[in-house]
C-alpha cells in the first residue's frame, strides 16, 4: 500500500488536537459556531478515554489524519437493538471530492452490519447543508419522518 492511499483506523488519544482542530472548523464552517476550545478538547479526551461514549474513526492520507467520523450509541427497545448515530463529520478541504467519507461511511455501515445487536445507522443534518444530505442519500440513508428536539439543562 502507498504511502498516499487512504487507511481508516480507530482514533487514539494522539489524535486528540487534531480531532479538536476537526470539529471546530466543522462546526464554523456548518453553523457558524466557535466552540469553546477547552471543552471541546475535555469533550474528545473523554471520548477517546471511555469507548462506551462512541468511537471515532480516522482516516489517514500520507501518514496525517484527513477525515473523520465519530459514532455514538442509542438503544431502540422497540428493534431490540443499537442505532449507532454518525457525528462529527470532516473532512480537511484538501482531501475533498476524493471519495474519504464514502470510505468511512462504509466502513462504519460494514462493521455495524457485523455487530451483533446493531440494528441501523442514524445521523442529523443540519437543514441548510444540501451538499451533506446528498452525500448521505448517495450512501443509501433516508430522511426519517422525525424531527430532532433538544433541551440544555447546564451551558457547555
Amino acid at each position: 500500500m502507498s504511502a498516499a492511499e487512504p487507511v481508516i483506523r480507530l482514533a487514539t488519544p494522539a489524535d486528540r488536537d487534531v480531532l479538536v482542530g476537526f470539529a471546530r472548523a466543522m462546526a464554523l464552517e456548518t453553523e457558524r459556531l466557535e466552540l469553546d476550545l477547552e471543552t471541546v478538547r475535555a469533550g474528545v479526551a473523554a471520548l477517546l478515554a471511555d469507548p462506551a461514549r462512541g468511537r471515532v474513526f480516522v482516516v489517514d492520507v500520507g501518514g496525517a489524519p484527513a477525515a473523520t467520523l465519530m459514532i455514538t450509541y442509542e438503544w431502540s427497545d422497540w428493534r431490540n437493538g443499537f442505532f449507532w448515530w454518525i457525528q462529527s463529520v470532516y473532512v480537511a478541504p484538501a482531501h475533498r471530492r476524493r471519495g474519504l467519507y464514502r470510505l468511512l461511511h462504509e466502513h462504519v455501515r460494514d462493521l455495524a452490519a457485523r455487530t451483533d445487536g446493531v440494528y441501523g445507522l442514524r445521523l442529523y443534518v443540519e437543514r441548510e447543508n444540501r451538499n451533506a444530505q446528498s452525500t448521505y442519500r448517495r450512501m443509501g440513508m433516508e430522511e426519517t419522518h422525525y424531527r430532532l428536539y433538544e433541551q440544555a439543562v447546564r451551558e457547555s
